[in-house]
């Protein structure tokens, strides 16, 4: 599934980690939803349980679908398919591509890529919907192993036509490099949930 990448909606926002109240997650994720700057919202809860996940999900795709933003689950095409979501991402070490297009058919598929030329060459060839790649910026919401630089995200511009997220550690202070170097779309989650300044609707609006 193709995506419009001339649009106004850069911010690909990644959930917390822990969804303590749910309640205020969902009151808090329409908030920023409002803000229209979101294109994607992707359901990441590693440590939760299927049927969790999948519960969470359908609240999550009604209020998605009220801010026409795309709903992408985490790893998992079976929950993506549960839910009908708008697609999947997957990692390196997920389902493969392939097996996750029969699952789901055409949807959208994010691959990650970290900072690797070859992964990138290998991701193409599977024609996903995006590629995602980084971390561009020290991160608090998970451990570092990879770390990448504009030279990667021009190279990866060049070679495709395919649009690119990129990742890692971003917030307002960094963000418009990376949109100035083409970036399509922003992975953001850490700066949005985490922020120890600004309440997740305020902080989307600091991203201007």
């Amino acid at each position: 599934m193709k995506i419009n990448i001339n649009t106004k909606k850069y911010i690909y926002l990644i959930s917390p980690n822990k969804i303590h109240n749910k309640n205020l997650f969902y009151l808090e994720l329409e908030k920023i939803l409002r803000s229209k700057k979101v294109y994607f919202f992707q359901l990441r809860l590693k440590k939760y349980k299927k049927k969790q996940i999948i519960q969470i999900g359908k609240k999550v795709k009604f209020i998605c679908k009220k801010y026409k933003t795309k709903l992408i689950i985490n790893d998992d095409p079976f929950i993506a398919k549960k839910i009908n979501a708008d697609g999947c991402h997957l990692g390196q070490n997920d389902m493969e591509l392939n097996k996750a297009k029969k699952i789901i058919g055409n949807k959208i598929f994010g691959v990650t890529c970290h900072n690797s030329r070859k992964l990138v060459k290998q991701s193409i060839n599977l024609k996903p919907t995006y590629i995602a790649i980084g971390a561009f910026f020290k991160s608090k919401t998970k451990k570092v192993k990879y770390k990448a630089n504009i030279s990667l995200l021009k190279y990866v511009k060049k070679l495709t036509k395919i649009p690119v997220v990129t990742i890692g550690g971003i917030n307002n202070k960094n963000y418009k490099k990376l949109l100035l170097n083409n970036a399509n779309f922003l992975a953001i989650s850490g700066y949005i949930w985490n922020n120890k300044i600004y309440k997740p609707g305020e902080a989307i609006k600091k991203l201007k």
